[in-house]
């Protein structure tokens, strides 16, 4: 049975939010501010927070970070009243498994849990290492090395090479990325595929033929190099 920590300061929320997850069968615990949120979760270790952005105390965002320093890789939903693109990025760069703006419909709050944990036990279940052109992608360790030196990568970047290496040559648009890295509630025309991308070929350089590891069809989305 999984279990959730809820963080957040609106009382209304983590009722809301604990009543419907507990009808899905999930644990669920409830705090209201960072430092509360950073101590239980570092205590209990729980399969996924919904954590808000805007809290006393730590922010989610330092919640967030701490806990990745701390090696506490738990899932992440991050919840924010701020519709800006830099707050979504800064969020999935530092780790976070999915995003929800609020007000949000809780019912698609409980979707998003259960395709990011979903998501999760796929990839804990998968024992896979990968060559691609000069790349060995190690899936377990979540580790990407040429020439036996280690090319530093964030969450994101990791699952988009992974997504785009099960079949080089298979065009997918950003939609289809977003689908398989976020879930079914990402919106296609949300630019931050692009700056994901754009960041992934710089940290990846040009392979040895030349071109790019990920190349990009015109009008239509992103493919890794065939071989």
């Amino acid at each position: 049975m999984p279990r959730i920590l809820v963080v957040d300061d609106e009382p209304h929320i983590t009722d809301v939010v604990s009543a419907y997850l507990a009808r899905e069968g999930h644990q669920v615990d409830t705090v209201a501010d960072g430092d509360s949120a950073y101590e239980l979760a570092r205590a209990s270790h729980p399969d996924l927070l919904v954590l808000d952005v805007m809290l006393p105390g730590r922010s989610g965002f330092d919640v967030l970070r701490d806990l990745r320093a701390d090696g506490i890789d738990s899932a992440v939903i991050m919840l924010t009243a701020r519709d800006e693109l830099i707050d979504r990025v800064a969020g999935l760069e530092m780790g976070a498994d999915d995003y929800l703006t609020k007000p949000f419909e809780p019912r698609e709050l409980v979707a998003r849990i259960g395709a990011v944990l979903r998501r999760r036990a796929q990839s804990a279940a998968a024992s896979v290492a990968r060559r691609f052109l000069d790349l060995d992608i190690d899936i377990d360790a979540r580790e990407v090395a040429r020439d036996g030196e280690p090319i530093a990568l964030t969450k994101v970047e990791f699952d988009l090479l992974v997504t785009l290496t099960e079949r080089p040559g298979m065009v997918l648009g950003r939609g289809q990325l977003g689908e398989r890295i976020y879930g079914e509630a990402f919106e296609a025309d949300d630019r931050t595929m692009d700056s994901h991308i754009k960041n992934l070929r710089r940290k990846l350089g040009r392979p040895p033929a030349g071109g790019d590891y990920i190349e990009t069809v015109r009008g239509v989305g992103y493919r890794a190099a065939r071989r």
